[in-house]
């Protein structure tokens, strides 16, 4: 009697492909929750819209005044949320990768400060007034501070901590020039006053369009070195064993975080908490992997940035709260209150 081959269970599915599943459902399930938000900062404002004139404004546009604020007001501020949201996630997640710093954002290495800086100047000293001309000065002023920052972090011999001390001396001395000139000049503390807490109030498709290209280019950058980042959480010896280019890398998350902070703090002022709290939320969910970090990051940043805005329009009506402050607001308590926990303390 011939024995009958024994019955094969079905393989199991590696835990790897599970895992990398749920990431890929939850990234789903995030990005449904943003186009929600996003619907939300168009419907929702200072002034009460019906939702049938929102949506003829959205997509049967007869130029009539409700027409008028959808098109010209809350499209380019929810677009302009969403570029900013997507642009500090990114830019935190990065940063704290690359400082092995798990309270890096986007401030340490002086980027927000550099712009700020050139903004002050730009307005006491030029007479600079319009929000065309922060954007280019803002941004020239956070790439001059990457490349100070970088050279005296030890350029080709950086390393995580000389970069974190370069970039906070940096930023001690720039805000001291910011405060100087701002008590000096009260024309520049006038105009800088609410550009300083954080806004989206001013935005425009003018706006929009003169900061997407840098964005756009920072944040291919930033999904681009997610796997180096990741061999270089383990140690520059390992990450080199494993083909990591070191200086490389590093420098292309410079050049990433420049494009995105310089241009995000050039449209609507230095944001905080964003791209210091997000990434710990993110790593809850998808663990170290910064192929995962990074996607769940600009997309779940911008969900936090709209709506902080939009909590902000409604609490203040008719006037409305600046989304600096209401980040700032919801990020501190919630910021502690994640720290505090072991698990998160861990990442």
């Amino acid at each position: 009697m011939v024995d009958s081959p024994p019955e094969q269970s079905a393989e199991p599915v590696p835990a790897p492909r599970k895992r990398n599943a749920a990431r890929a459902a939850g990234l789903l399930v995030s990005i449904g929750v943003l186009l929600l938000v996003a619907l939300a900062s168009i419907a929702i404002g200072a002034k009460q819209i019906p939702m049938d004139q929102v949506w003829h404004g959205l997509f049967h546009n007869t130029g009539t005044a409700t027409d008028v604020v959808v098109e010209k007001v809350r499209i380019p501020r929810t677009l302009l949320g969403l570029l900013v949201g997507t642009a500090l996630g990114l830019a935190g997640a990065v940063m704290q990768a690359l400082t092995r710093n798990p309270l890096a954002e986007p401030g340490i290495l002086g980027v927000n400060a550099g712009a700020a800086a050139a903004v002050v100047s730009a307005i006491s000293f030029l007479g600079v007034s319009s929000l065309t001309a922060y954007v280019w000065f803002a941004f020239a002023g956070a790439a001059a501070v990457s490349v100070l920052v970088y050279l005296l972090g030890g350029s080709r011999s950086a390393t995580p901590v000389r970069l974190a001390l370069a970039g906070t001396a940096a930023t001690a001395a720039l805000y001291g020039y910011i405060n100087a000139v701002q008590l000096t000049d009260s024309a520049a503390l006038d105009k800088l006053r609410f550009w300083t807490v954080g806004s989206l109030a001013s935005a425009n498709i003018a706006t929009v369009g003169q900061v997407l290209p840098f964005l756009a280019l920072g944040i291919v950058l930033a999904l681009a070195i997610g796997r180096p980042l990741n061999a270089m959480a383990m140690g520059d010896d390992t990450a080199r064993a494993l083909g990591a280019h070191l200086t490389r890398t590093r420098i292309l998350a410079m050049v990433a975080v420049t494009l995105l902070c310089g241009a995000a703090t050039a449209a609507c002022g230095p944001i905080v908490f964003i791209g210091l709290m997000i990434p710990h939320l993110v790593r809850a969910i998808t663990g170290p992997d910064m192929r995962w970090t990074l996607p769940y990051a600009a997309v779940l940043s911008p969900v936090l940035l709209l709506g902080a805005d939009v909590v902000g329009r409604v609490i203040a009506r008719p006037s409305e709260l600046q989304v600096g402050i209401v980040t700032a607001l919801i990020g501190g308590p919630v910021f502690i209150h994640l720290v505090r926990r072991r698990r998160m303390a861990q990442l």
